[in-house]
């Protein structure tokens, strides 16, 4: 702001004559490249950037009164000398020093700023996650892009906001947060973006309106063994305390290692069956994988957030499924007591898996099942091998799913998927027996799944699709999720795509860029990260196919949806360019 008469300071460029700024009460003039508009209010002059921080409308056209400008699009109201914004969601605006010498004004066209580019959006993305503002978050994703933060700065903001400001801890939020930053090497890079955008607004999504999280204090004898730890952790997580499990835990995450942890945490994710319908183990393992990401230095805070999908998950074994009219849960629990025979048995072999495992694993017989994972383990079958064909076998569950069934049914399937893709995952952290009874625990529900691929739904047959162009079937992909109903196809187009030999990386971009344009669910976005994942895990060229034939089938199932957040992320876009989203709209 300025008034007159001033010394105009080196560097300011002229801006409009003050006779005409006074009589009209505003102006717009460019300087340094900059659409600046200049407002003549309470016998001052002021300066703003004349696009308006929240979409861009021309500020020159809003109201100023009492000191505020009020932006007309969406009433976002601004400190006329400082940019302060009064609406968390509109983000302050930059101001142009100003001042006046015989008649004239003139503008700074490059004011400092008090605070660096990059750390006012490492800021704005804090404030979107607070108020669960998707546009804002958007925008940050964009910008910390554009400043070389876009993966790390999003990542730890969020894991950081998500173990904090829930008090159930670990859930869906972190979860798919931890999903996006697995496949964010995986995929173009406007998918990159879109990847950390999902992953924050997910976090903030599942924190909006929940208390915030206490932590509790690790024990303080730091001489305590693995075994005593892992003791007393089962013990305090058996009775649902939370609040002594945690101490345990962190006292563990202070002196064990992570392959340690590993072990602790999947013994008592599994001492009950399938808890909290696959979640529980599902939860651990990403927090995992997240750890990987961010660095193990967040490890007490974010391992200890997992406690309360352990000691508050349901437990399948006091469900009717589980026991009736065949009590699959009893066939666990005898298992559990016979493992470390088992696996001492299998010490000094190696187990070259039967052809016909995974159809057994399909079968209807649970008896046959146990039998096959006990003639597994005594022929020396590692977990991480074992947890394979069961996830093998629970993918086929889903490739197989008969549209025929309920809609809500393919829930069903997605949740013996993550669950056993989970159990596989971790076994490459931790070679525990604790593991094995996950692999029973994965393959009886895959059992109790079967009637879901009556009738089975055919794979498509390799070497059926001819010779097409890859990249044409891989648009022919992208629009079978822009109309109900086309499952079938668009498995057959995957398996298309592996006849004529295209490029599977470039499959797997594309299938990322169909899921990152919808409002996918959780599950959604869980599914296909599995399917990725299973795609490096496989052993075959035919599991290959299959890692990707399944989730594809899944995401038509569940698109189109609505794209809202592809509409908000596309407005960020044009926001980061310089376009004026307010041309062209109706009044």
């Amino acid at each position: 702001m300025a008034t007159e008469p001033t010394d105009v300071p080196d560097g300011y460029e002229r801006a409009a004559d003050l006779d005409a700024l006074r009589e009209d009460g505003r102006a717009v003039t460019t300087v340094g490249g900059h659409a600046v508009a200049l407002f003549h209010h309470e016998g001052e002059v002021y300066g703003v950037d004349n696009r308006c921080p929240h979409m861009g409308f021309p500020l020159s056209k809003g109201t100023v009164e009492d000191g505020l400008l009020t932006c007309h699009w969406h009433h976002a109201r601004f400190e006329l000398s400082c940019g302060d914004t009064f609406d968390i969601w509109a983000d302050d605006v930059q101001t142009f020093p100003t001042a006046v010498r015989d008649g004239e004004v003139y503008v700074d066209p490059d004011p400092e700023t008090d605070v660096a580019p990059e750390v006012h959006w490492r800021n704005r993305l804090v404030d979107g996650m607070r108020e669960n503002l998707s546009l804002v978050l958007a925008k940050a994703a964009i910008h910390l892009d554009h400043h070389g933060e876009g993966f790390t700065t999003p990542l730890e903001t969020a894991v950081d906001f998500g173990t904090k400001y829930r008090a159930d801890g670990w859930g869906r939020g972190l979860t798919t947060l931890g999903a996006m930053a697995n496949l964010y090497d995986q995929v173009d890079h406007d998918e990159k973006q879109r990847a950390m955008f999902v992953g924050v607004r997910e976090v903030a999504s599942n924190c909006a309106g929940e208390p915030p999280r206490f932590d509790q204090y690790a024990l303080g004898n730091e001489d305590l063994s693995k075994a005593r730890l892992k003791s007393w952790f089962r013990e305090t997580c058996e009775v649902r305390d939370a609040d002594g499990a945690e101490r345990c835990l962190r006292a563990a995450t202070a002196t064990l290692p992570p392959e340690d942890l590993a072990e602790i945490l999947v013994a008592a994710a599994t001492d009950h069956l399938y808890m909290n319908s696959s979640h529980t183990v599902d939860f651990v393992n990403k927090a995992f994988e997240t750890l990987d990401h961010v660095g193990w230095d967040r490890a007490e805070d974010v391992l200890a957030s997992t406690v309360d999908t352990i000691t508050g998950g349901s437990r399948a074994e006091e469900t009717n499924a589980w026991r009736q009219p065949i009590d699959v849960a009893e066939l666990c629990f005898d298992a559990d007591e016979d493992i470390s025979e088992l696996s001492a048995a299998g010490d000094e072999k190696s187990w070259d898996r039967p052809e016909d495992t995974v159809e057994t694993l399909l079968g209807d017989d649970p008896h046959a099942i146990d039998a096959a994972l006990r003639d597994a383990i005594r022929a020396g079958a590692t977990t991480e091998e074992l947890a394979h064909a069961v996830a093998v076998a629970a993918l086929r569950r889903v490739a197989h799913f008969a549209t025929s069934n309920e809609f809500s049914d393919w829930n069903t399937v997605h949740h013996t998927f993550s669950f056993a893709n989970a159990v596989e995952q971790l076994a490459g952290r931790t070679d525990a027996d604790d593991l094995y009874r996950a692999c029973w625990q994965g393959a009886m529900s895959v059992y109790l799944d079967r009637f879901l691929n009556q009738p089975r739904a055919p794979l498509p047959d390799p070497g059926a699709g001819g010779d097409e162009d890859p990249a044409e079937l891989r648009e022919r992909l992208l629009s079978t999720f822009d109309e109900q109903g086309r499952v079938d196809e668009a498995g057959r187009i995957v398996s298309q795509h592996f006849d004529a030999g295209g490029d599977p990386d470039a499959l797997k971009r594309t299938m990322a860029g169909g899921l990152l344009r919808e409002d996918a669910g959780f599950h959604t976005l869980q599914n296909v990260e599995g399917g990725f994942a299973q795609f490096e895990a496989a052993e075959s060229e035919s599991e290959r196919r299959l890692a990707l034939v399944a989730p594809a089938r899944y995401m038509a199932a569940h698109f189109p949806t609505r794209r809202e957040a592809e509409q908000t992320f596309r407005i960020a876009e044009r926001l980061y360019r310089g376009e004026a989203i307010h041309e062209g709209t109706a009044d």
